[in-house]
C-alpha cells in the first residue's frame, strides 16, 4: 500500500527532541569553558553533581509515575535543565544547594505537570528561584576569578571548613544595587567590576552569545525572543541611564554584559514549551522579559532579575499566544469567498 502524500501546510522536521537537546548542550560549551578558566573546577563539579542528581531524580519520579524510564531519560531534557542550573549557580556551590535547586526544577518545575511538553514554567528557572529566594547570601557570592584552590573549593562544597578570607565577593549587580553614595567611576575601582560589566561576567556573557549565535545558525532557536529581550533591555537601560552619578543604574553595555543576560536571552527565553509559540508572540515574550529584567535590577529587591522575569512571562505566555495566533490556513480565502457570495 502506498503511503499517503503529505502536502502543505504540514511539514516534517529533521530535529527530534534528543538531537535538539544535544545541540543546546554543545552550544553551552563556550560559556562552560570560560567559567572553568575563570573559577577552576568549580563549574565542572557543579555540572557533574547537578547532572547526576537530575538523571536520578527524573528516573525516580518517572518510576513512581509508572512511565518508561529509559524512553523519557533519552530525550535529554533533564540533562539540559541540570547543565543550565550548573552554569547559573555560583562555582563550588554547597552540595545541598545544588540538590535543592535540581530537585525543585525536576519535581516542581517539570514532573509535577506531567513531564516535558506540559510544564508551564521553565524548570531550570523554577529551581534557580527557589534557592535564590531561600539562600540569597550563597547565591550572590561568587568566587574571585583565579583565586580558589581545588582543596578549598571541595571543603566549601562539603562544609568541612569555613570560607577562606577573600575567597568570594558580591556580584557587580549586587554592588550597584546597594550603592548609595559612590559614583560609577568610584564603583568601577572595586574588584567586582571589569571593563564594561562585572569582573569575569562580561567574558562569560560573550561566550554565551557565541553559543547563542551557534544555535541561531543551526536554526534550533529563532531570533525573535533573544532580539526582543536584548533590544528591550538595551532600550530600557538607555532611557533610564543617568550617567555616572551615585543613583545610576548602570550603562546599557553594563546590563548586556552582566549577570545572566546572554544565558537568559539564548538558552532560557527560547524554551519552546514554557514560552510563547507564535512568531509575534515570541518577540513580545522576549520584550516583556527584557523590560522586567531591567525593572527588577533597577528597582526590585534582587540584583539580577532574569529568572523572575522569565517565570512572570511564562504566566503571560498563553495570553500572548491567544492574541498573536496566526490566521488559520485558508481562512482569508474563505472570507473572500463569503464576501463575493454576498
Amino acid at each position: 500500500m502506498a503511503l499517503p502524500r503529505i502536502t502543505s501546510p504540514h511539514a516534517i522536521g529533521a530535529n527530534r527532541t534528543q538531537r535538539v537537546m544535544l545541540t543546546v548542550l554543545a552550544a553551552t560549551l563556550p560559556g562552560f569553558v570560560v567559567l572553568t578558566w575563570l573559577y577552576g573546577a568549580g563549574t565542572l563539579i557543579n555540572l557533574l553533581w547537578a547532572s547526576a542528581l537530575a538523571l536520578g531524580i527524573e528516573a525516580l519520579l518517572l518510576k513512581l509515575r509508572q512511565r518508561p524510564v529509559q524512553f523519557f531519560l533519552r530525550d535529554g531534557s533533564a540533562l539540559v535543565t541540570a547543565v543550565l542550573l550548573a552554569l547559573a549557580l555560583p562555582p563550588y556551590s554547597p552540595w545541598w544547594l545544588t540538590l535543592i535547586a535540581v530537585l525543585s526544577a525536576i519535581a516542581f518545575g517539570k514532573q509535577l505537570y506531567g513531564g516535558l511538553g506540559q510544564n508551564p514554567f521553565n524548570p531550570a528557572m523554577v529551581g534557580y528561584v527557589v534557592v535564590l529566594v531561600s539562600f540569597p547570601v550563597q547565591m550572590t557570592s561568587w568566587p574571585i576569578p583565579h583565586a580558589v584552590g581545588l582543596l578549598d573549593g571541595f571543603q566549601h562544597i562539603f562544609g568541612l571548613a569555613p570560607l577562606v578570607d577573600g575567597w568570594s565577593q558580591a556580584t557587580a549587580l549586587d554592588v550597584l544595587k546597594t550603592n548609595k553614595s559612590l559614583t560609577i567611576d568610584e564603583l568601577w575601582k572595586q574588584p567586582a567590576f571589569g571593563h564594561y560589566g562585572g569582573i569575569g561576567s562580561e567574558v562569560v556573557n560573550l561566550a554565551f552569545l557565541a553559543g547563542g549565535l551557534f544555535l541561531l545558525g543551526r536554526r534550533v532557536i529563532g531570533w525573535h525572543a533573544p532580539v526582543g529581550m536584548l533590544g528591550a533591555l538595551l532600550l530600557m537601560s538607555l532611557l533610564f541611564w543617568n550617567g555616572s552619578g551615585s543613583d545610576s543604574h548602570g550603562s546599557p553595555l553594563f546590563h548586556l554584559l552582566s549577570g545572566a543576560t546572554m544565558l537568559g536571552a539564548f538558552f532560557i527565553v527560547t524554551d519552546p514549551v514554557s514560552g510563547a509559540t507564535s512568531t509575534r508572540g515570541r518577540l513580545l515574550f522576549g520584550i516583556g522579559v527584557g523590560i522586567l529584567v531591567y525593572v527588577i535590577r533597577a528597582w526590585g529587591g534582587y540584583p539580577d532579575g532574569v529568572a523572575f522575569a522569565v517565570l512572570l512571562m511564562n504566566l503571560a505566555a498563553p495570553t500572548i499566544d491567544y492574541y498573536t495566533r496566526p490566521r488559520t490556513y485558508g481562512h482569508a480565502k474563505a472570507e473572500r469567498g463569503l464576501k463575493l457570495g454576498e
